[in-house]
């Protein structure tokens, strides 16, 4: 795994090498892979928990106070919970999220998948998933992981990061494209 330059050279990088490498070491990076997976839709759902780790206005030990209070009813193993406590420790909640992405990068770098960023208009289903797992797979010859968002301003279509590789087929880009063409 490379990481010298690109992975750990960010400080959200060095949080989440940090953390991988403590779970690699004590076989938990599945538990804690499910605890972060829990934290970022809990993030994603709750404009409370997006406050507390984004405001500048609450203080590092009522940020750890407030996170070691919830971790029990999201369902947090002890490793997270203890991170979590660093990070508000720290002042570096902030790069939560950035965290969360990278130490899912590195795990599944370390089962040996790839992760593929695929963007669409509308939410998809289990079956289209499904395909792109294996259209991609073959592509690249890994498992694929997919890490699924929605953004309704791409139109329509989807948009695919696979590593440093992009495909764009959103209606979005076809539509600037057919504009750029038509001006001459």
């Amino acid at each position: 795994m490379e990481t010298s330059g690109g992975i750990r050279a960010s400080l959200a990088g060095r949080y989440a090498s940090a953390l991988f490498d403590l779970a690699r070491d004590e076989r938990q990076i599945d538990s804690v892979g499910q605890s972060l997976d829990k934290l970022k839709a809990g993030l994603a759902e709750s404009r409370d928990l997006q406050g507390l780790v984004a405001s500048p206005l609450v203080s590092r030990d009522a940020a750890g106070k407030a996170l070691d209070a919830v971790a029990p009813s999201m369902g947090l193993d002890p490793l997270t919970t203890r991170f979590l406590a660093v990070l508000a420790k720290n002042g570096r909640l902030r790069q939560l999220s950035d965290v969360i992405r990278i130490f899912g990068s590195l795990a599944a770098e370390h089962r040996g998948e790839t992760t593929a960023e695929v963007t669409s208009a509308r939410p998809l289903d289990d079956n289209q998933i499904a395909a792109l797992k294996t259209q991609l797979g073959a592509r690249v010859g890994r498992d694929i992981r997919i890490d699924a968002r929605v953004d309704p301003t791409i139109l329509g279509g989807i948009v695919v990061r696979l590593g440093s590789q992009m495909i764009d087929a959103s209606i979005r880009t076809k539509l600037n494209t057919l504009a750029t063409a038509m001006k001459g």
